[in-house]
């Protein structure tokens, strides 16, 4: 795939996981005081975040939450039950630490901070905002390309630069959350193109619509597919025209996120259907990726299970949520801290005088 200028970034390689630290990490849990296995998962995720990590004892202890908000000119026809000027609103609950993953993050002790793409309804000021609108959101997509190619390079440097912006302190964990009434619609028609499935397979509820408009929303977002692979067919083998075309400012942006994560060495903790269509879009370009990404739990959105089956992706939580934000993949965070220390504070037969099986 060609990639413009403009985008040279994404040329730039994805990091090796360290090898030598997982190996260790896997002979340390074949040491500790308990049967090999016994605690599932959590070995498993100890071990991949010790690769990540570059550290036997991986810690989790500096997590960074970037949400990315954005409008879609898509809302526009009626595919959310929420009017357009709910993003800008939840943009300042944001700020002001009312939203669910502001909650959650403050718990974590999370650096958070949201960052608005461009939404109908201004977005005043504030110190925990970082401003870097685009426009007042895409354009609708059920009838022109959701953005131009200028806007989609803009859209996924905005999440190349906010990973930029932590690198110095390399956080040990990043998530990306988001916010965008009719976000579901482009993940949806992002996801149907890649699963190269229909949208009513991938369409649900969203911010709650009843059974007859989930139908409505997933014959106009197959309208919608129609109408862009007739223009340019074959846009699941290229993933930059897709997102150009069916994609929201802040699903591009959260794609850039996850790939500039890998190139500098970031694990990524995807949350639900939305996050998980971004880093779908993300793996098509660097499927080498896939080493960075843990998926957080499986949301309520249909779609999302379909997305973690083709990923073969086993999620750490499932709690029927379907917020988005980030929320999701905040409350595995504490799972994850979990594994990290069982891992490194456990005793070794060795170390507590415990005979092993041998």
């Amino acid at each position: 795939m060609t990639i413009p200028t403009r985008l040279a970034w994404l040329e730039q390689p994805i990091k090796a996981i360290d090898q030598a630290a997982q190996q260790a990490a896997e002979k340390r849990q074949t040491q500790l005081t308990k049967p090999l296995g016994a605690l599932g998962d959590m070995e498993a995720l100890a071990v991949r975040l010790a690769g990540m990590r570059g550290q036997i004892k991986p810690q989790l202890n500096d997590v960074q939450v970037s949400v990315f908000a954005a409008d879609h000119g898509i809302a526009a026809v009626g595919v959310s039950a929420y009017p357009q000027e709910v993003t800008a609103q939840m943009v300042m609950n944001f700020a002001f630490g009312g939203a669910a993953v502001s909650v959650v993050a403050r718990y974590l002790g999370a650096s958070f901070e949201v960052v608005n793409l461009g939404t109908v309804a201004p977005v005043p000021p504030h110190e925990q905002v970082i401003s870097r609108v685009i426009a007042p959101g895409t354009q609708d997509f059920s009838s022109v390309p959701a953005m131009d190619n200028a806007q989609l390079a803009q859209a996924l440097m905005v999440g190349c630069e906010r990973l930029d912006a932590c690198a110095q302190r390399q956080p040990d964990l990043f998530i990306a959350g988001e916010m965008g009434i009719g976000n579901t619609s482009s993940a949806s028609a992002l996801a149907a193109v890649l699963l190269k499935r229909s949208a009513a397979e991938l369409v649900g509820p969203g911010t709650g619509l009843d059974s007859a408009q989930v139908v409505r929303k997933a014959a106009l977002i197959q309208q919608a597919m129609e109408l862009h692979l007739m223009q340019e067919p074959n846009l699941e083998e290229r993933p930059l025209a897709l997102l150009q075309r069916m994609g929201g400012f802040e699903i591009a942006a959260m794609t850039g996120a996850y790939i500039r994560a890998g190139q500098l060495g970031i694990p990524v903790l995807v949350d639900g259907f939305i996050s998980t269509a971004a880093a779908l879009v993300a793996l098509q370009l660097k499927p080498e990726l896939a080493d960075w990404l843990i998926y957080g739990h499986c949301s309520a959105e249909p779609g999302h299970r379909l997305l973690l089956e083709h990923l073969q992706a086993k999620p750490l939580l499932q709690l029927s949520m379907r917020l988005g934000e980030g929320s999701g993949a905040a409350l595995a965070v504490d799972l994850m801290r979990s594994a990290c220390h069982l891992h490194a504070e456990m005793a070794t037969f060795d170390e507590a005088g415990v005979s092993d099986k041998t």
